[in-house]
């Protein structure tokens, strides 16, 4: 299985519009974050994580050519609005894809894309399968997930473990009985989105003190915002095996 990460920022990017912070015009190209969101491939079929705003971008600079499924975390913005992009791979495939999400994320994906949902079907609209996920295990693609639930405050949020590979962004809080599910992954993904205090993201210190209870063999943070740091800077304070991910890190797992 590899995993490739599309983006690793958070709702807003790196650099930020009209920031000229030091990571904002770092010439690092490690410090320019788009959304966060991963490709999964296994067996020949590829599987995303979220669809943000940077999705077409994103399937161009990882030169994705076909596309299974996406599977959805949760409604915000920062993980939907590029649903309509799916139109170039059933242009080319000549088939839906299969969409799976809860029927929470699927009513906003509903208002959201109301076209895709209409009884007239214009031409060239986005073609999908909507598939259900309940918080069971489930395959998309032949690739097994597992759905972890997790808080981004009073909002719950998917994370999902593959394998032994789990993402999770957005999370501020994690039950004992979904960090139970967590376990034995050798890797785990998981957001710091800064240093200060926040509402409904792990912060630098929360990341890590999660990350030293699941006890991977090694750590990736993503959801990333510029007031975290540089790259280079903050990785220095990282624990050996907790590192910072980057778009277009690639893991062989």
């Amino acid at each position: 299985m590899r995993i490739t990460f599309l983006g690793t920022g958070t709702s807003q990017g790196v650099p930020m519009i009209a920031c000229n912070c030091a990571v904002c015009t770092s010439d690092d190209p490690r410090d320019n974050r788009l959304r966060s969101s991963i490709l999964v491939e296994e067996n020949g079929k590829n599987v995303v994580i979220d669809s943000g705003p940077d999705f077409r971008y994103q399937m161009l600079r990882a030169k994705v050519k076909h596309l299974e499924a996406v599977v959805f975390s949760h409604e915000h913005k920062d993980h939907i609005a590029g649903l309509d992009d799916i139109r170039a791979f059933n242009y080319f495939q000549n088939a839906a894809v299969d969409v799976y999400a809860d029927f929470r994320v699927q009513a906003a994906l509903k208002r959201e894309f109301s076209y895709i949902f209409s009884d007239y079907q214009y031409p060239g609209i986005p073609q999908i399968r909507l598939k259900t996920i309940n918080h069971q295990p489930f395959t998309a693609a032949g690739i097994p997930f597992i759905p972890i639930e997790v808080m981004h405050y009073k909002l719950p949020v998917l994370g999902f473990r593959i394998h032994d590979f789990t993402y999770i962004t957005d999370a501020k809080t994690v039950s004992e009985a979904e960090t139970e599910k967590i376990k034995g992954s050798k890797i785990l993904v998981v957001n710091a989105l800064q240093k200060e205090k926040h509402i409904s993201h792990f912060t630098l210190a929360e990341a890590i003190t999660f990350a030293e209870k699941i006890g991977a063999e090694t750590t990736y943070f993503t959801h990333i915002s510029h007031r975290l740091g540089r790259y280079q800077d903050v990785s220095g304070e990282l624990p050996e095996n907790i590192q910072l991910a980057y778009d277009g890190l690639q893991l062989e797992i």
